[in-house]
């Protein structure tokens, strides 16, 4: 019926652009990675996971100890090292934070006197 049509072309009406493909010929797409890691958020509500496998998520937690990188463990020493290791100024705030911190020791040292 639709070879007797005049409404435009009459490629448009053929089906040669139209084929299904049999599956053996189908381009498959690559599969995602399964059980990547940290896939399940632990505070997500939809969630399905068991109350036992988020206790025992939390003791693994708990239980494991990072290791921080130089950097970190650095500024926990000093909060200005960080930067000074990369050869600049320190900012304001790790300045208060070097000030509190020397207070902090001075006024216990104090403490431990008396």
């Amino acid at each position: 019926m639709s070879g007797y049509s005049n409404v435009g072309q009459g490629a448009v009406y053929e089906d040669g652009d139209q084929k299904n493909l049999k599956n053996s010929e189908v381009p498959g797409r690559p599969r995602y990675e399964e059980g990547v890691e940290h896939s399940h958020l632990p505070n997500d509500s939809k969630d399905e996971r068991s109350i036992a496998n988020r206790l025992a998520n939390e003791e693994r937690k708990l239980n494991r100890k990072e290791q921080d990188d130089p950097e970190t463990a650095a500024s926990k020493r000093d909060p200005t090292l960080p930067a000074k290791l990369h050869g600049n100024e320190p900012s304001k705030g790790a300045k208060i934070d070097a000030d509190l911190k020397a207070d902090e020791e001075e006024y216990l040292k104090q403490k431990h006197k008396k």
